[in-house]
């Protein structure tokens, strides 16, 4: 144990000194921020003007709703109470973009909901959830309270305004927060595939100019191949420390100064949300704050804790049931163009896996998705985005025997390349066959 721990020592060191290793732990997570800041920029396309039927049968808003025109939406009143599907097909509804209901109860459970025609963009929903909230305090103010209307924005309470297609009312279609599972996953591939490689070449490089020879004198060959594959581990985990620092500062910078909500109380301007406030200071919020759905997705929806407490455990399980592959092909190559040859079908296996995790995507609920999470090959993406749509009640016990298999199926993949390590690491010049193979797994 003590000479692998020295040969991981030299690994990292050899990996953390070197210029492409500081190069990707700063640009990398810099890349990703990047195109997280382009996403929450372009993701909020959808329509910019809203033509809005508010059915208000109690008539609790008094067919006002708007103390100052805003051109953005138009809004109108109906007095009786309308059915979703006479909405969505009836002639003299098609006009609107948006039937908006008020409950009876609205002041009291505080909820109104929003059926649309075509998805508007979320600049436009926080517009109208703006425009009902003002509204309904003003309606709150004078039935409950002696307070002022400025006073009692100061302790108010967000109101609910849920959106939903017409055309599916229950909201019944995909959850996007599937999409970060899936990112976390592909995170895990794209480090073990780059690190896979480190070992790979470093076991080709040693072999073919036989350094091998000369760290054979002083350690046995399993002490070798573990030292290699835990200290580059060890330095993916450090750079994957880098990243997740990185990002995470940057995600905090974005939320803070950035991609504030402006529908919370804490980033609004008393002033502002005033009656006597212009059209113009109005505008000018809606215009400085930028928040949208992906935004909403990454800061409000994704339970960060669990979920990178999960990926650290199937990063490193699934780290080294791959690298073990990388390490018996690297050994047992008779050549490096050999080497370069069968690492083909392992890229194969690691596009598929990936082609998994994006089939979990977008059908979580399929059967053949609950076999994928079982199989080690597949089950650091499949069980992500599993994780990120949320394991029903009962049902957490399947993520820790996805686990354990991983786990397991990496020690038994450890045995066979260590095997294969000390048979093949000091051959040469040979052509790789199964029968070979299948000789030196037989050799104690």
């Amino acid at each position: 144990m003590t000479k692998s721990w020295l040969i991981a020592v030299r690994e990292l060191k050899e990996r953390i000194g070197s210029r492409s290793f500081l190069l990707l732990s700063v640009m990398g997570p810099m890349i990703i921020l990047l195109m997280i800041y382009m996403l929450f920029v372009l993701g909020d396309q959808g329509k910019q003007h809203w033509n809005v039927l508010i059915t208000d049968p109690a008539g609790i808003m008094e067919n006002k709703i708007l103390a100052n025109e805003d051109k953005s939406v138009n809004y109108s009143f109906g007095d009786s109470y309308l059915e979703i599907e006479d909405f969505r097909d009836g002639k003299r509804f098609q006009e609107f973009d948006a039937m908006l209901e008020i409950n009876e109860k609205v002041l009291q459970n505080k909820t109104v909901f929003v059926f649309f025609r075509d998805k508007p963009s979320v600049r436009m929903q926080t517009r109208v959830q703006f425009h009902v909230e003002r509204r309904l305090e003003e309606r709150m103010v004078d039935e409950f309270t002696d307070l002022s209307v400025q006073e009692f924005r100061k302790i108010k309470q967000p109101m609910n305004v849920a959106f939903r297609n017409v055309y599916d009312p229950n909201d019944e279609s995909s959850d996007k927060r599937g999409w970060v599972g899936f990112f976390f996953g592909a995170v895990i591939f794209s480090f073990i595939f780059l690190f896979g490689m480190t070992i790979l070449r470093s076991i080709s490089r040693e072999k073919s100019n036989r350094i091998v020879e000369v760290l054979l004198a002083s350690v046995n060959p399993r002490q070798l191949m573990a030292g290699k594959i835990a200290g580059i581990g060890i330095a993916a985990f450090l750079q994957f420390l880098i990243w997740g620092l990185i990002i995470g500062l940057g995600l905090y910078l974005m939320r803070s100064y950035i991609f504030t909500n402006p529908l919370e109380v804490a980033n609004m301007d008393i002033q502002q949300l005033s009656d006597e406030g212009s059209r113009y200071s109005l505008d000018q919020m809606f215009q400085a704050r930028e928040y949208n759905e992906f935004v909403e997705l990454i800061f409000e929806r994704v339970r960060f804790s669990t979920m990178i407490f999960y990926f650290l455990m199937f990063f490193i399980g699934g780290y080294f049931f791959y690298a073990s592959f990388f390490a018996a092909i690297g050994s047992t190559s008779g050549s490096e163009s050999d080497g370069q040859q069968f690492v083909l079908p392992l890229v194969f296996i690691l596009l598929a896996s990936i082609y998994a995790g994006y089939y979990s995507l977008e059908n979580p609920d399929a059967l053949i998705v609950d076999y994928l999470q079982y199989i080690p090959f597949t089950s650091p993406i499949v069980v992500m985005v599993k994780l990120a749509y949320g394991y029903g009640p009962g049902e957490a016990y399947q993520i820790w025997l996805s686990l354990i298999i991983l786990l397991v199926s990496s020690l038994l993949t450890m045995m066979i390349a260590g095997r294969l390590y000390k048979n093949g690491i000091l051959q040469f010049g040979h052509r790789v066959k199964f029968s070979l193979l299948i000789k030196w797994l037989g050799k104690s």
